[in-house]
């Protein structure tokens, strides 16, 4: 339990890490600062060999699933069963669920801190709203606000639970058949 705890806190920094880095967050918001100094010495070392590619770190990939690949090891090798592609694939699968929950968890945070405090600066807020764009920016251009009122976070949101429901569940179900 410890340990999945602390890999899985530091496999959602890895997480935060790739999307702001794909979104080009300011390095110097003092989060951002924060995250990069924590995830900086073992993407230090696969940098070389995992380059980034228009935008996407594939260090961080990388270094996410193999973390993944370590708590499916430990819980296969619990149960008795080792089974390494499985293992793999399901890390696959924790991994597009875990990004697609930070899409969820961040816009539902927006909503709120647009009801409670609208246009108040934050860093963290500034974070929030630069790791959902890719998400959000692409429904603001098609969905116009209607009456005042902006329903692409709405509209996000079953987006990407409607995604959840159709990606993760064949990827499970894809590592059980190995």
């Amino acid at each position: 339990f410890l340990v999945d705890t602390i890999v899985g806190a530091y496999i959602f920094v890895l997480i935060l890490r790739l999307l702001l880095q794909y979104t080009a967050a300011d390095s110097r918001n003092p989060i951002s600062a924060f995250i990069i100094k924590v995830t900086q010495p073992p993407l230090r070392l696969l940098k070389p060999i995992f380059p980034t590619v228009r935008g996407v770190s594939l260090a961080a990939i990388v270094l996410i699933i193999g973390l993944r690949m370590l708590i499916g090891f430990a819980i296969s090798f619990a149960q008795g069963d080792i089974n390494i592609w499985g293992v793999f694939v399901w890390s696959l699968a924790e991994f597009v669920d875990s990004i697609l929950n930070v899409f969820l968890f961040g816009i539902f945070a927006t909503v709120i801190i647009s009801w409670l405090n609208p246009g108040s600066y934050h860093p963290a807020v500034s974070l929030v709203y630069k790791i959902t764009e890719p998400v959000m920016r692409p429904l603001q251009r098609v969905i116009p606000p209607i009456g005042g009122m902006d329903l692409t976070p709405m509209i996000a949101l079953i987006g990407l639970q409607i995604l959840k429901m159709l990606l993760i569940p064949p990827i499970l179900a894809l590592s059980n058949a190995f």
